[in-house]
């Protein structure tokens, strides 16, 4: 059951981190849809929350119109689900979206290793890398929620390797469903903490230039994690 309190779920907190953002300066749908976007893949909005028009258009000071037209553009996207006659809420992924999201994930993130333009760039590089050793040191400090950030920073990175913007922001709106799916595992350091060295490995094999057998590792690595998912959706109480 879903709660309609504004506060729950994180939606004061996403609030406060929206009104104090300054990225939205034009009041633009697709920019909205980012921001809000951005508050789920970083988990401070939650399964279930509801969206408040009047308090979202106010924290980023566009109309309600706006705001309506982004929140249907995250309905499409399955990042929020419309309720009749109760409004807006973060949605609550099933088994299906899984599969769907990691079939996107194993065409895109291998391949923007494979044949991406900025896979031999160093600044690129760089960012894959920097990804993994930000979890590593998270890992060392018991800080797993800082790893599972992390972990979302370092698929954003591979994805960038493809130098397309719209992939760019093709992977925003599949991470933003992969935290909401994350958020229903049972535990964080069991799920994440055997991916963080597999994160290392395909950065190294970046580095070394190895851009197929880091693509074969990658997804590999996805596959798994896909199928880990599935057995502990299934494992999950139905209600």
């Amino acid at each position: 059951m879903t709660d309609d309190s504004p506060a729950s779920g994180g939606v004061r907190d996403a609030l406060a981190s929206l009104a104090a953002s300054n990225t939205v300066v034009v009041p633009a749908a697709e920019r909205v849809a980012d921001r809000i976007r951005v508050e789920v893949a970083e988990a401070r909005l939650r399964v279930g929350a509801r969206l408040p028009e009047q308090a979202l258009g106010e924290a980023l000071q566009v109309s309600r119109n706006t705001v309506r037209e982004a929140l249907s553009q995250l309905v499409a996207e399955r990042v929020l689900v419309r309720i009749p006659n109760r409004g807006v809420f973060v949605a609550r992924p099933g088994a299906d979206d899984i599969r769907d999201v990691y079939s996107a994930r194993l065409v895109i993130e291998p391949g923007a290793v494979r044949h991406g333009p900025r896979a031999a760039d160093p600044v690129a590089l760089a960012a894959v890398r920097d990804a993994f050793e930000y979890g590593r040191r998270a890992a060392v400090t018991g800080d797993w929620t800082g790893v599972a950030d992390a972990n979302q920073h370092f698929h954003r990175a591979v994805v960038a390797l493809a130098g397309s913007p719209r992939l760019d922001r093709e992977m925003g709106r599949l991470l933003a469903e992969m935290r909401l799916v994350f958020q229903r595992m049972p535990g964080v350091r069991e799920f994440h903490e055997p991916y963080l060295a597999r994160n290392g490995e395909i950065a190294a094999l970046l580095a070394d230039g190895r851009r197929a057998d880091a693509a074969d590792e990658l997804a590999g690595y996805l596959v798994t994690a896909r199928d880990q998912l599935l057995d502990a959706y299934a494992r999950l109480p139905t209600t």
